[in-house]
Parts: structure tokens; C-alpha cells; sequence
């Protein structure tokens, strides 16, 4: 390569800028031992060059990588989008960047924990929606660098999430307020251990029913994966195979309960006449089916785990067991209504399903 094409190195630099090659460094890093007018002179000949600092030559001189890890069960969600999409710039214009490490099944899981490739490699990690195991969580304590939990609880640790308990609650008692009784809960399929909203969004269903002092009936409750057609016919038909079937249905997740509503209605089941349905998410499908659910913001979730990260990397006296709770809102919509009366399961009769 001639000495035309050759990268400027930071000995360039500081020859335009006439300061010694220590100096450049610490111009360029960011520290504040430099003065204005120097400061300047450095900067104006990095431009000049074209030159740009690496992230590992950084690294050699703060001992920040300037990366924030990302651990992520799947990109292929609308909530994991919605997240990352936030977490992502506000990162940026911090002049930090982000990793995303993608584990979908056990066998990568279980490799991700042995190994914690982020050691090194990232100045905080962000782990979102893993329930994870007691020894699991011990290995992430070892990292040696702030582990933000997003979408769940961590006990002693910092964490960003909504109440799912309370959250389910609010979409359990919208059914009980309208009058239903038997109100099936449909959680989603997936490997185990890897949905911590899952677990709290049955409890939360779980309570509000026996708070109106209706008992559990485990036959009511159907796990059913959301991108699964014959699955949720399955699913679907083995709750209105009961000798008392619902009057409703809260799906774990937005998504789930569309579908479930498109196989109610392929059944002639009229939604809500016959069987109301609510979800949970407020993904933006809902608002265009109209689909009652409970509201949770994705995206200020991976903002707010963002804002906690960046505080825990740079403040030295950081709250490291900060536990940041969103809210959750139930939206009324046009998926849920008062159970039929008599006269309305006649008529359902009369169309072919017998109750």
C-alpha cells in the first residue's frame, strides 16, 4: 500500500496537531486533561485525516469497551423489536454500541453460559424474558460488569419490568366485571425456562380468580403456540369439548389471541357474542381487530434498561438493585362483552353448537 492510500494512525495525528501521540489519545477518549484550545487543534486534525479511534484501542486506554451486551431468546417478536429498536439509538447517541447475543433453544443456552462470550467483549449486559436457573443467574454475577434484567424480576439485582401479575389481574377481573365465570387462560408454547411472564401472568390469573372465589380448574387453563395453526385448532377445541365450556378467554399474548379469535370464528363461535377473548401486550395488530387487551410499552422498557445500563457503566455510587416497574393498562375493545344469557345459548343452539 503506498503511503497515499495508507490509514492516518493516531502518530499522524498528533504530528498535524503538533502534541505528543499520549495527548491525541486522551483528546480522542474523552478525558477531561486536556485543554480547550488543545482539545480543538487534536480534533480539527482527526478530521483533517479522516481518522477514526477503535473500540479495542479505547478499551486499552479506559478499560470500557464501549459495547452493551444484548441476551435475547429470539429476534422474531414483536416485543424483542420494539425493545431493541429503543435500546439500539439511544445507545448510539450515548457513542456506545450494541451486541445482540440470540440463544432460541437449549443447546445454544446452555453453550451462551459455559462459555459468556459478553466477558470481555461488553461493559453491561441487558437480559431480556429468561427465567432463568439459580446457577445460571450465579454466572452472570461472576461477569464482573452490571447485568440489567428486563422484563422480569431479579431478585437483589437491577431490573426493568411491567407487574404481569398485576397486569393479568386487571384482564382477569374485566371478564369477572362483565359477568363470566368460567374464563380459560391460554399461555404460550415455547421452551421451557425461557418466559418469565408466562409463570407471573398465570398467577396473576390464578388470583384474581380466587379472589372472586371461583376455584381453579386446571382443564381451563391450554397452552397453545401462537404460530401453530393445527395447534391452536387443538387447543381451541379442547376447551369448547368441556361439559362447560368458557364464556372467555385471556391469551397470554396479543398475538395468540387474534388467532384464536380467527379459529373461533372459522367454528361459527361468535367473539364476543358467544366467547369474549382478551390478550396482553397492546401490539399494534390489536388496535386494527379492536382486540380488548392489557398495555405494556416494549419500547420504554429497552429505553429505561438503556438509561439504567449507561448509569451503572459510568456512576460509581449507582444503585445496583434498582428495580424500575412500568405500568400496565387494561384497554377495553370490542373482543369482550357480558356472557350470552339463556336466550343467547339457545340461539346458539339453534345454529348448531349445543351448550
Amino acid at each position: 500500500m503506498s503511503s497515499a492510500q495508507r490509514l492516518p494512525t493516531m502518530a499522524d495525528v498528533a504530528e498535524r496537531a503538533g502534541v505528543s501521540s499520549s495527548t491525541v489519545s486522551r483528546t480522542l477518549r474523552g478525558l477531561p486533561t486536556v485543554s480547550p484550545e488543545v482539545r480543538a487543534r487534536v480534533e480539527k486534525a482527526a478530521r483533517e485525516l479522516n481518522f477514526a479511534v477503535s473500540r479495542q484501542a479505547a478499551s486499552l486506554v479506559t478499560g470500557k469497551t464501549g459495547v452493551v451486551a444484548a441476551l435475547v431468546p429470539t429476534l422474531n417478536s414483536w416485543f424483542m423489536g420494539s425493545a431493541l429498536s429503543s435500546l439500539g439509538p439511544l445507545l448510539r447517541a450515548a457513542d456506545m454500541e450494541l451486541t445482540v447475543y440470540v440463544i432460541p433453544d437449549m443447546t445454544e443456552r446452555t453453550a451462551f453460559f459455559e462459555r459468556l462470550p459478553a466477558r470481555r467483549n461488553a461493559d453491561a449486559l441487558a437480559v431480556f424474558g429468561f427465567d432463568l436457573t439459580e446457577e445460571e443467574t450465579v454466572r452472570l454475577d461472576d461477569l464482573g460488569m452490571p447485568v440489567i434484567y428486563v422484563s422480569q424480576h431479579a431478585e437483589g439485582r437491577p431490573s426493568v419490568y411491567v407487574d404481569d401479575v398485576a397486569g393479568a389481574c386487571k384482564a382477569t377481573r374485566h371478564l369477572l366485571n362483565l359477568g363470566h365465570r368460567r374464563i380459560a387462560f391460554a399461555p404460550t408454547m415455547g421452551a421451557s425456562g425461557f418466559c418469565f411472564s408466562s409463570r407471573e401472568r398465570l398467577l396473576g390469573y390464578q388470583q384474581a380468580l380466587t379472589e372472586a372465589g371461583i376455584p381453579l380448574d386446571d382443564d381451563l387453563v391450554v397452552t397453545m403456540s401462537f404460530d401453530d395453526k393445527r395447534d391452536i385448532t387443538e387447543g381451541v377445541g379442547k376447551l369448547l369439548s368441556l361439559r362447560e365450556p368458557p364464556t372467555a378467554i385471556f391469551a397470554e399474548m396479543d398475538e395468540l389471541a387474534i388467532a384464536i379469535i380467527y379459529f373461533l370464528r372459522k367454528a361459527q363461535i361468535r367473539v364476543p357474542e358467544r366467547i369474549s377473548v382478551i390478550g396482553f401486550d397492546d401490539h399494534q395488530v390489536a388496535e386494527w381487530t379492536d382486540l380488548s387487551t392489557v398495555a405494556q410499552s416494549p419500547s420504554d422498557m429497552g429505553r429505561l434498561a438503556g438509561e439504567l445500563a449507561l448509569k451503572l457503566i459510568h456512576a460509581s455510587d449507582a444503585d445496583h438493585n434498582q428495580h424500575v416497574v412500568l405500568p400496565t393498562h387494561l384497554i377495553p375493545r370490542a373482543t369482550t362483552a357480558p356472557p350470552p344469557t339463556p336466550e343467547g345459548e339457545r340461539e346458539d343452539a339453534s345454529e348448531g353448537w349445543h351448550v
